[in-house]
């Protein structure tokens, strides 16, 4: 027969959690002994260790109870923490290999095409500002919404093969360092949105469907990074919603 300290000094756990189980319901508080003590049998090593067991795999206590009342349900239920723990398993070696390739200064975190097609913005004009606020917008998006992700990048790359588009994208690349109230802003803006209402209607494709937490975070980065970039966006909602 075991006192409480050997009893848990044996299962690896500290007494205070022997006594955790116990107001848990989870292992048999015995009766004290002549002398005052308690004194636990060995069937009390096998229990403590079964909880410990589960408890070390995840298992909330409070399960590890109800396991105890549906013994005929034990082994489905312990498939199910198997399986669990294996995804649990694939999931830290995923995170593992991730924080190696951002050790070697390897990790990617936008599919290959997304990356090519930023590689290649140097050539056609645009600016290492521009291309590192579109890293990021993107990286933001397919994180979030990829497959969304997917139908605006799609549609973007489409758009730079157009001459006219390409030069409205670069037009507002160069906007960033213009006084807000530059005239050419309001320019700019007419020509987006007279542009935009004849590839798309008043709604780009998949926007329907976008989160607008995301969309406002994305625009919020974009109009906070400069003055005239805000106040073209403002000009461009102002003549969209006037079509609208």
């Amino acid at each position: 027969m075991l006192t409480i300290g050997q009893l848990a000094r044996y299962v690896g756990v500290s007494t205070k959690t022997v006594r955790v189980y116990h107001a848990k319901g989870l292992l048999p508080e015995p009766e004290r002994d002549a002398s005052g003590y308690r004194r636990y049998p060995a069937q009390a090593v096998v229990d403590l260790l079964r909880i410990r067991t589960l408890a070390d795999a995840g298992v909330p206590l409070a399960r590890i109870r109800d396991l105890d009342k549906t013994p005929g349900n034990l082994s489905t239920a312990l498939d199910q923490i198997d399986a669990d723990l294996a995804a649990r398993i694939k999931q830290l070696r995923a995170t593992r290999t991730r924080l190696r390739e951002l050790a070697r200064g390897e990790l990617r975190f936008l599919p290959p095409e997304v990356d090519a097609h930023l590689d290649g913005l140097p050539a056609l004009g645009f600016s290492d500002r521009w291309i590192a606020m579109e890293r990021e917008l993107w990286i933001v998006l397919y994180a979030t919404q990829p497959d969304l992700a997917d139908t605006f990048f799609r549609d973007q790359t489409q758009t730079l093969t157009d001459p006219a588009l390409r030069m409205l994208y670069l037009a507002s690349d160069r906007a960033h360092d213009l006084d807000p109230t530059d005239p050419e802003l309001d320019a700019l803006a007419d020509q987006i949105v007279a542009a935009s209402i004849k590839r798309y209607g008043t709604e780009p494709p998949g926007m329907s469907s976008a989160d607008p937490t995301i969309h406002q975070l994305l625009q919020a980065t974009v109009n906070a990074s400069s003055p005239a970039w805000q106040r073209l966006d403002t000009l461009i909602r102002a003549r969209l919603g006037h079509h609208g």
